[in-house]
């Protein structure tokens, strides 16, 4: 048999079945980089903010767009998963909850937990 059509020793994503854990370890690190990012983007805001009355509407006019709502919710959520998957990961650190339905109740939880925080933060902030 010739090396090339030898079968790969790694699946291919046609055939890899997707799970909680492997989803939401991928999601864990998009988050954080999302919300460093987003945390960068509060801390420049907040600065052209304190400069001028000119900055200030700027800014505020910036975050009541469409697209400032968009990021700001987006960066809150992102804090609020990767706040509670780190949770998650600490728990499993000290050695709890590596049974296949701990694992996935708490993989559950966590995105529960995120959309729910984010969801009841911008129905208190409205």
């Amino acid at each position: 048999m010739s090396l090339s059509k030898k079968r790969p020793l790694s699946p291919h994503l046609q055939i890899y079945k997707w799970q909680i854990t492997s989803v939401l370890s991928i999601l864990h690190r998009f988050t954080g980089i999302g919300f460093c990012g987003g945390i960068i983007g509060l801390v420049v805001w907040l600065y052209f903010l304190s400069q001028n009355i000119e900055g200030h509407s700027a800014g505020i006019e910036l975050i009541n767009t469409v697209p400032g709502q968009i990021m700001l919710w987006a960066v809150i959520f992102s804090g609020n998963f990767h706040l509670a998957n780190g949770i998650r990961h600490l728990i499993w650190d000290v050695g709890y909850g590596f049974s296949l339905p701990t694992v996935n109740a708490s993989g559950w939880f966590v995105v529960g937990f995120s959309f729910i925080s984010t969801l009841l933060l911008f129905l208190s902030w409205r």
